[in-house]
């Protein structure tokens, strides 16, 4: 993202690193024959894994007082051939306390008991220490609580520290086993220490997205001891993971061992550099298709040895098909060779992005063995597809999957501030993203972990990943932005950090059918020399996505050429209008055409029930009576985004303030709220609308990604769902602008636009055409049918004459239905008597402002409505129910909104209702659908513009 701001690290700067070598292995001791090994150790293999089948890990229960744990215990790791297992759990204290005697601690015996005990297996600093029980995240997020943590407890290193054992006959002399250690990340570097010896130090181990492979065969024992020194992180001169202006910064600045280290056992043999590369006979996947395994296999001992490749590929659906591939492979003691089997799938399935079809997955497994007995082995999950994009005419870049035009439509996410990894927790955001109408999640330098892709393409999201802006990343002697100049510019050593750390997430990612591009630049694209050691680790994991330079247009790289999007902004608050206004391309470049890799009105307001998880009674009164006040919960303080002025001045403008006059921006709390979902709702429709609407214009609008999706701590704008998971304005703005079948509104010019984003919904569609006034007074109708092609947007009718001469305000409502007339788009809007005027001249990178905002003060003075609320059991799911709203007046019931609360009031999270904040016309009957999050509710909340508050329990 584009910043404007400090970031807010010591301006010390850290050593400089060395090289990083991608795999750094010991001297093995002298082996008797391998064979001979095999045959006199059977009975070596057989115990091991009679012991080793039960559970991978042992845990043990602790009992904490402040943080810290019982005397230092021991845990058992379960390893089995070919598998990899996590140190599960971490001792962890300050060298302050500690010492630096690695070569000590490293060693069974130390004294730990005073050190914190932590019981997962991948954690930062902080995340560790709320873990342990140190702090508490529920009060960390109060307020500003936050600010008060002691950071200077983190400007020394910190020691991970585990004691483990493998079992014994395993470990044995002579059993033919060999060991591994593997990390994944480490920010933002360490030193690596086991039993006693270092196996790298910080300048060998640097880079948060370094993964690391040792040799720990002569080392193993069945007590083992890994310790890890962690250094302090600087944004500005470290290959870190930060957030530039999101959020205040974690006090670690997000140090520590933060993706999991692993133990892994082969025999002979091993298996790394795994990757998969797929063809199919033709895009839709008629004519089947084929994968090429690929991967390097090392002869861990001292004689030539012949080994047995087999290739297994499993469809992982109910048919469960399996195919087969084979070869065999000589290989000299000690060397390495390239595998590359090919294995034909005669009936391959394509997958889908989740709008266009299915997600069939395959699992493809490359197992080695010698005389019959398994060395080494490896397993990935894949899925035939494919993803290009191209430049066009205008410079703007459009994807295509499977050979279909594929606008994409997503947000960018933030990881957790403390970089905590929770599965379940981003297969709920995951599933908001498909609700919301999205296709795909733009990942700026947070690429988490393995199962984010897992569960991407288990449903059918798209992932755009890429390195973060403004840092350490992009320090590139022209870039003029950044916190630091001149700019602390790559050294040898930098390279050698970034090519590593590109050739570990490209390994990681490429099989990932999910995965549609990476971006090797956000704001700033890498200079030609990182670029080529990008492309070719790129092309080292067998990479069949495209690479972007960047995600603007400041300029690019020979290799990889223009990049094709945007990042014009717009940031902060503009009107709905703003992205309809694209005649002047040059001057309006925000606006719905091109790709646009981040934007938005940054909107975003929490519900009530949220606010009080994180703000003060005092909070809560500022941010309804201080409209120029800075804010904790907005981005950090000195950013251009610390206070929410701009919206405000809008709000208060377009909707009136406080009756009572002075600074209040509402008559209280509630009230303020209400406005400000409507603008969130407002802005969030219009901006996914404009772009669906103008996906077939002459120069089409390729794509958009909405700053942002979530947050990494409850904050006050930039998301479309808060971080409690609840969803507001935002997201059910989003909801109605994202759908897959739409009518939708043009602000600049009064059309009306069919939008269809599937690639087989067709035919003829009916398109009925409401306006009315907030007295309920019928001022115009119109229906028609036309046809809808299969990915197309265009223009059915035009609202001009029609909305011509408003007075104050009127609501229109828009509707689609197919030829049984049954709803596809329900759409309404309130319009004042002309749009809110931007003076275009003025515009920033962050905002264009607004000379003459829209009257929307009426709205304010409705008469109440008399909705009549019921519940039923849901027709569409076992768990689900169904709402019913009539509106009994004679005027409109404008804006109503549903909350889903349990049996103790508070908000039901996650929760997907079929849509929310609905308008009613009088005399109508609407039915609404909650499905999850209904088995845990109790009661519906209702409320609206002019509609009084009440709750209904569930019938």
């Amino acid at each position: 993202m584009e910043r404007g701001s400090d970031h807010g690290t010591p301006d010390t700067k850290m050593e400089e690193v060395p090289p990083v070598n991608s795999e750094a292995v010991l001297p093995h001791a002298t082996h008797a024959t391998f064979r001979a090994k095999l045959a006199r150790h059977k009975w070596a293999i057989t115990a091991m894994f009679l012991v080793l089948t039960a559970a991978l890990v042992t845990g043990l229960s602790v009992g904490l007082t402040r943080g810290h744990g019982p005397p230092a215990s021991v845990h058992m790791i379960g390893t089995a051939m070919g598998l990899a297992a996590p140190v599960p759990a971490w001792r962890i204290q300050s060298t302050a306390q500690a010492g630096n005697d690695l070569s000590a601690l490293s060693k069974s015996g130390a004294d730990v008991s005073s050190w914190y005990q932590i019981d997962v297996s991948k954690c930062t600093l902080m995340a560790c220490l709320i873990q342990a029980g140190v702090y508490n995240d529920t009060d960390l997020f109060f307020s500003d609580n936050l600010k008060r943590v002691d950071s200077s407890r983190f400007a020394v290193p910190w020691i991970y520290r585990q004691e483990f054992s493998l079992d014994a006959a395993a470990v044995a002399s002579g059993s033919g086993n060999h060991f591994f250690l593997q990390t994944e990340g480490i920010t933002p570097k360490g030193d690596v220490w086991f039993n006693g010896n270092q196996l790298a130090d910080k300048t060998e181990h640097a880079g948060s997205y370094v993964g690391k492979r040792f040799d720990i065969t002569n080392l193993v024992g069945t007590n083992n001891v890994l310790a890890i020194r962690v250094y302090p992180t600087n944004y500005n001169y470290d290959f870190a993971l930060g957030f530039v202006d999101w959020n205040p910064y974690p006090a670690d600045n997000g140090t520590g061992v933060w993706r999991d280290i692993t133990v892994h056992q082969t025999r002979g043999a091993s298996v790394t550099d795994y990757r998969l590369v797929t063809g199919m006979a033709s895009p839709s996947g008629q004519g089947g298709g084929n994968v090429t395994l690929k991967a390097t296999v090392t002869n861990l001992e001292n004689e030539r040895a012949t080994f047995d490749i087999q290739g297994l590929v499993t469809c992982n659906s109910s048919t469960g098909n399996k195919y087969q591939g084979q070869q065999s492979l000589d290989i000299g003691p000690l060397e390495s060779r390239e595998v590359s089997l090919t294995i034909p799938v005669q009936d391959a399935r394509i997958w889908w992005p989740k709008i266009w079809g299915a997600q069939p997955l395959y699992s493809a497994r490359l197992s080695v063995s010698v005389d019959g007995e398994l060395a080494d082995s490896s397993e990935r999950t894949f899925g035939f597809r494919t993803v290009t994009s191209q430049v066009n005419k205008f410079n703007d870049t459009i994807f295509f999957v499977n050979g279909q035009p594929f606008q994409v439509v997503g947000g960018g996410y933030s990881a957790d501030m403390f970089l905590r990894w929770d599965p379940a927790k981003f297969e709920a955001q995951a599933r908001y993203m498909l609700d919301l109408g999205h296709n795909t999640v733009r990942l700026e330098g947070k690429q988490e972990h393995p199962e984010l892709y897992e569960i991407a393409d288990r449903l059918g999201l798209m992932v755009m990943a890429g390195w973060e802006c403004c840092d350490k990343w992009e320090a590139w002697s022209y870039n003029q932005d950044l916190a630091i100049q001149p700019p602390p510019i790559y050294s040898d050593a930098d390279y050698n950090i970034a090519a590593a750390s590109m050739r570990h997430e490209a390994m990681m990612m490429q099989s990932h059918p999910s995965m549609l591009a990476f971006l090797v630049g956000s704001d700033y694209w890498p200079d030609d020399k990182a670029t080529k050691l990008y492309v070719d680790a790129f092309k080292a994991a067998g990479w069949q996505m495209p690479i972007i330079a960047s995600a603007s247009k400041r300029g690019y790289p020979k290799l990889l050429g223009p990049s094709g999007m945007k990042m014009e902004g717009p940031y902060d608050w503009v009107p709905p209008n703003y992205w309809y206004d694209t005649d002047d391309t040059k001057n309006h470049k925000g606006t719905a055409f091109g790709f646009g890799s981040e934007l938005g009105a940054g909107v975003g307001t929490p519900e009530k029930g949220s606010l009080r998880k994180f703000l003060s009674s005092k909070d809560m009164d500022d941010l309804w009576k201080q409209p120029k006040k800075g804010l904790y919960h907005m981005s950090n303080e000195g950013s251009q985004f610390f206070t929410r002025e701009i919206y405000n001045e809008a709000l208060v403008g377009r909707q009136g303030g406080g009756s009572g006059g002075g600074s209040a921006m509402a008559d209280s709390l509630d009230d303020y709220l209400m406005k400000a979902q409507m603008m969130d709702y407002e802005a969030t429709r219009a901006q996914f609308e404009g772009f669906a609407a103008r996906w077939n214009a002459e120069r089409p609008a390729t794509g958009l990604i909405y700053w942002m999706l979530n947050n990494a701590w409850p904050s006050l704008h930039w998301n479309l769902f808060d971080y409690y998971l609840h969803p507001a304005g935002s997201y059910f703005g989003a909801k109605v602008g994202a759908r897959t079948e739409h009518v939708a509104y043009d602000y600049v010019k009064g059309s009306v636009y069919v939008i269809n984003k599937s690639l087989d919904k067709r035919g003829t569609r009916n398109v009925d055409i409401q306006v009315i006034s907030i007295d309920g007074r019928m001022i115009s109708t119109a229906a028609g049918k036309v046809d809808t092609e299969p990915n197309k947007s265009k223009v059915v009718a035009s609202l001009a004459s029609a909305v011509r001469g408003i007075k104050d305000v009127v609501l229109v409502r828009l509707r689609l239905a197919d030829d049984k007339n049954t709803t596809l788009s329900r759409n309404v809007y309130w319009l004042a008597n002309g749009t809110d005027t931007l003076d275009w001249s003025e515009s920033t990178w962050y905002h264009t402002p607004v000379t003459k905002y829209a009257d929307f003060t009426a709205l304010n003075n409705m008469k109440p409505a008399d909705l009549k609320v019921s519940t039923k059991a849901s027709s569409i799911g076992s768990n689900g129910r169904t709402v019913v709203l009539k509106n009994d007046a004679t005027v409109p019931a404008l804006f109503v909104r549903l909350n889903l609360v349990d049996a103790t009031g508070a908000d039901v999270n996650p929760v997907i209702w079929s849509d929310n904040y609905v308008t009613l016309w009088p005399g109508e009957t609407l039915e609404l659908e909650v499905t999850e999050g209904a088995d845990k509710g109790k009661s519906i909340e209702v409320s609206g513009k002019n509609v009084a508050s009440t709750t209904v329990a569930f019938d």
